[in-house]
């Protein structure tokens, strides 16, 4: 392990479907300017976990620190919240334009209007939407879709950012924005936690790489 700052560490992780089980990891850390990628056939447990990772769905948990402070397992969630942001590979947008969802999160903080504009416009351009600022979601694309969703994550500086497959389902040239994208996300001092099969993804250089395997993580 590296002199990083770890920002989530977490001890036994089980987690059971009926009588199936799906995680059960001894350790885990996540460190602030790492990127770690997650591999695993379908049904490995790479979204649960990664919604674990996120407080969006319980599981047993030994001990659970987040930045430095021990997190009472039954309140892991509203610690996460502000600082931890899940994107699905589907990503949900509010029935608004797009501008309005990049800054929803900005208004939901309190933040001041004129810096709210100013920042959904960097992040408009950032994630080269801004041609589409005033469209609908359901008028998207499914890589606008999901330009957008990075771009309203980007906006609110998340300390872990968790992506599951962010690439799926996309076509070659929205696959490859949206890859373009994220690597600047990595280079940044996000953790950030990927869930993917994208070849060109796991061939990121100086990433963390764990494969998902009969519940277990294993490290390339």
């Amino acid at each position: 392990m590296s002199s990083n700052q770890v920002l989530l560490k977490l001890q036994a992780l089980r987690k059971h479907y009926d009588s199936r089980q799906i995680l059960d990891i001894e350790s885990l850390e996540l460190e602030r300017g790492r990127t770690y990628l997650i591999t695993g056939s379908n049904g490995a447990g790479k979204t649960t976990l990664l919604r674990v990772l996120a407080g969006l769905e319980s599981a047993e948990i030994g001990a659970f620190s987040f930045d430095a402070m021990q997190v009472p397992t039954d309140e892991i969630s509203q610690n996460l919240a502000p600082r931890v942001i899940y994107l699905h590979q589907h990503p949900y947008l509010f029935n608004t334009s797009v501008a309005s969802n990049i800054g929803f999160g900005l208004k939901a903080r309190g933040v001041p209007h004129g810096r709210q504009k100013q920042l959904i416009k960097e992040a408009l351009s950032w994630a080269g939407v801004e041609h589409v600022s005033h469209v609908a979601p359901q008028k998207l694309s499914g890589g606008e879709k999901q330009r957008v969703a990075l771009a309203r994550a980007k906006v609110l500086n998340p300390d872990i950012l968790l992506l599951d497959e962010p690439t799926a389902n996309l076509d070659e040239a929205a696959r490859l924005q949206v890859v373009h994208l994220i690597r600047q996300m990595c280079d940044n001092n996000h953790c950030v936690v990927i869930a993917t099969h994208d070849p060109e993804l796991i061939a990121l250089p100086g990433m963390v790489k764990w494969h998902l395997h009969q519940a277990r993580i294993l490290t390339a």
